[in-house]
């Protein structure tokens, strides 16, 4: 599954992960059931690039989701950004994503919706201007993780 999503860490993380969703402030969250596809991503954001990241990720991407339509919306409600709680030891900050459960079909493209959402050359900009914050672009590195996952029965 070749995508331009922000990717993702270790089994422990993805339990705590669905814990916390599971456990939402929010009654109306929803997380997979038995059975149902679990998708977690992260990418390394360079050190001197985190504050351009979290801009672009809470004021551009997630904030422009409401001029998309309501099944596109529905992607990111399903979805749980999750920031690093300290820099890897390398100095990069781990960004991860946790699409809880994904939606058959969905569009999960960050390009594609950046685009939809701001029009073909703004989109590109605002685009490039989150590839910029990554250590490898948007190559899925060595360093970077996608794990596609299935709900289990507990």
């Amino acid at each position: 599954m070749k995508t331009f999503l922000i990717p993702f860490l270790f089994l422990f993380t993805i339990s705590t992960a669905c814990k916390q969703t599971k456990n939402s402030e929010n009654p109306s969250d929803s997380s997979a059931k038995t059975g149902e596809k679990v998708w977690f991503c992260a990418y390394h954001v360079k050190a001197d690039k985190k504050e351009q990241y979290e801009k672009f990720v809470h004021d551009i991407f997630w904030a422009g989701a409401s001029k998309l339509s309501t099944d596109e919306q529905k992607v990111f409600q399903q979805t749980k950004i999750l920031h690093p709680e300290k820099a890897e030891a390398d100095g990069t900050y781990l960004y991860a994503f946790l699409m809880n459960p994904v939606i058959e079909n969905g569009d999960y493209s960050i390009e594609s919706l950046i685009k939809k959402m701001y029009g073909e050359e703004k989109g590109k900009e605002y685009f490039d201007q989150f590839k910029d914050c990554l250590t490898d672009g948007l190559t899925l590195g060595k360093d970077d993780i996608e794990y596609n996952m299935i709900q289990s029965k507990d």
